[in-house]
């Protein structure tokens, strides 16, 4: 179970992801100047952290650090606060060296946080495939470079095996979750499998919640009231309203949540206090 609990909310933006394509929607940002420019723009309305994957020219999903390297240096040339985490994750790349390559990022480029996934998947017609050994090879990595793991859950299970490998030594406190909700093969969107992933977390936790598709704002509005963070962002859902007819923008997410913070009365959390609560170097 949490063992902290803050009133300033955690709006962590997951801006790009691997799915959305420029055919889908325009609002999506592609090159690492699009990505910079939005995480920019949606920072000035209120966020806290920043979930960033990478696309190649051909608008392709890649792990090469240079290209994360392009993006982190565009962020913190602007904006030195704000909490990096990048993706490592294994829909599109299986090999070790490949999803690690970012976490060889050194000094300014250097990330705060990067995802773990903690155990293979199925989406609607993918799989994301994360072995035992790949998973822990990659928790010991960040543990070296002192990289904080983002803790992907998509169901109990995972925040189970997140405990294993606390008992392995591979996990320090304090630690950070995201709990996502609404995939397929996953923990579904509602209170009874959200209420139970969250009592299930290991003391010293922080969360986010995050709900895909239509479950983006349904999952995110609970967080905010019980008190817990949110992911919020294209990655996770391009569209505004329910019935499809509007593409969102990242910063209508944002401001989206602003607002429901705002009746909720907390206010976004500084990247500063994030830094300060998760034991992350200062900018």
């Amino acid at each position: 179970m949490i063992t902290e609990k803050n009133n300033d909310l955690i709006v962590n933006l997951a801006p790009t992801g691997l799915i959305p394509q420029r055919k889908m929607t325009m609002h999506v940002p592609m090159t690492p100047a699009e990505i910079v420019s939005d995480v920019l723009h949606c920072r000035t309305l209120g966020i806290t952290s920043v979930h960033l994957h990478a696309r190649d020219d051909n608008e392709e999903n890649t792990y090469n650090k240079d290209t994360y390297a392009e993006i982190i240096s565009g962020i913190r040339n602007k904006d030195k606060d704000l909490v990096i985490c990048v993706s490592t994750s294994g829909r599109n790349f299986n090999e070790f060296e490949k999803r690690a390559d970012v976490l060889d990022l050194e000094d300014d480029l250097k990330p705060d946080m990067a995802s773990l996934t903690l155990s293979s998947l199925n989406f609607n017609k993918t799989s994301s495939v994360n072995t035992p050994d790949l998973i822990q090879a990659l928790a010991k990595k960040m543990l070296k470079k002192n990289i904080k793991p983002e803790l992907e859950a998509f169901d109990v299970g995972m925040i189970n095996y997140a405990k294993y490998l606390i008992k392995k030594g591979l996990l320090t406190k304090p630690y950070y979750f995201t709990l996502l909700l609404g995939n397929i093969a996953c923990a579904q969107a509602n209170l009874m499998h959200l209420g139970y992933m969250i009592n299930e977390l290991p003391e010293g936790s922080f969360y986010s919640v995050a709900g895909i598709g239509n479950s983006q704002l349904p999952m995110n509005a609970v967080s905010i009231a019980y008190g817990g963070g949110v992911r919020t962002g294209l990655e996770d859902n391009i569209w505004f309203d329910d019935e499809r007819t509007i593409l969102a923008t990242n910063h209508d997410f944002v401001q989206r949540i602003v607002s429901l913070a705002k009746a909720r009365g907390r206010a976004i959390m500084e990247p500063r206090k994030l830094r300060k609560l998760l034991g992350l170097s200062s900018s």
